[in-house]
């Protein structure tokens, strides 16, 4: 929302100032060139990029207004969900969690997290993780690698999309440029026009610089800064689940391990210790009745 707030007020004070200091005609001209230079530069990004970079690098855009998906009921579910897992392996040995880790859309204790379990990195990093550990526990280190590696591929992966929102910014200036060439040779073009006719022309063309730097910096720019900023705060829940179970492979107690994991967590996120000891309370009991 703060980031809408932003886009209106920059758009409404630059081309409020076009239109009160007499660009009526350039205002006539700001559909074409729009059009002209915003397909332009959709054309640069599906050129430059994978289809999948390309897809998920508009679909930043609309991050870049709605934020980090999670939030800190999140982040609690996420503790509550590793301690469960946690307990019932060093219970009744990791065979206890096979079903689980297994098939983690069909499991009880998953279906306690939706949020999780329905985020195909955190699933597959925290059910690839205990599986590694099933395999060998005698080599923590083995699972803390392949949870490295799959944050640092998750990261990587999205961040090639925002990388691709700057090089549209980037081209964006060059693209108005273009535009403006254009409008140059269509007002060459009816050099025998009146030189009002022509200025309104000159003026029209010249718009389209105006745009590309416009859109560059004002909005395509600071829009791919910030979908950066939603990434790698996402990036967080990862980090968070890497925290906790590296510490269960290296011998701590559960209890221990959800109390690190949700240290790590910035303070503004992290859930409060006896919230989410209550909430696994109430998950332990909820198991038993079932049981």
């Amino acid at each position: 929302m703060p980031q809408l707030i932003g886009l209106i007020l920059v758009v409404a004070l630059v081309f409020g100032g076009l239109v009160f200091t007499g660009g009526h005609m350039a205002m006539e001209a700001l559909p074409f060139e729009l059009a002209l230079i915003g397909g332009a530069a959709i054309g640069t990004l599906v050129i430059g990029n994978s289809p999948a970079v390309a897809k998920e690098a508009g679909a930043g855009v609309l991050k870049a207004f709605s934020g980090a998906k999670w939030r800190q009921e999140d982040y609690q579910s996420l503790l509550v969900l590793l301690g469960t897992l946690m307990r019932k392996a060093r219970r009744g040995g990791f065979v206890s969690i096979e079903a689980d880790i297994e098939s983690p859309m069909e499991s009880e204790t998953f279906a306690a997290a939706p949020t999780i379990r329905d985020d195909e990195a955190a699933r597959s990093l925290i059910c690839d993780a205990f599986r590694l550990m099933a395999l060998d526990l005698s080599d923590p280190a083995r699972a803390e690698a392949h949870m490295d590696q799959s944050i640092h591929q998750n990261l990587g992966r999205r961040m090639k999309a925002v990388a691709a929102l700057h090089t549209v910014a980037d081209a964006l200036p060059a693209l108005g440029i273009v535009a403006a060439v254009l409008g140059i040779i269509r007002t060459m073009g009816s050099i025998d026009q009146s030189p009002a006719v022509l200025g309104a022309m000159i003026g029209s063309a010249l718009l389209g610089t105006f745009l590309g730097v416009f859109l560059a910096y004002g909005v395509v720019g600071p829009l791919a800064a910030r979908f950066g900023q939603v990434v790698e705060d996402e990036a967080i829940m990862l980090e968070t689940a890497r925290t906790t179970l590296a510490a269960f492979g290296s011998g701590i107690q559960p209890g221990i391990c959800v109390e690190l994991g949700r240290a790590a967590i910035p303070a503004d996120l992290r859930p409060e210790a006896g919230a989410v000891e209550r909430a696994s309370t109430a998950v332990r009991f909820a198991g038993r009745r079932a049981a």
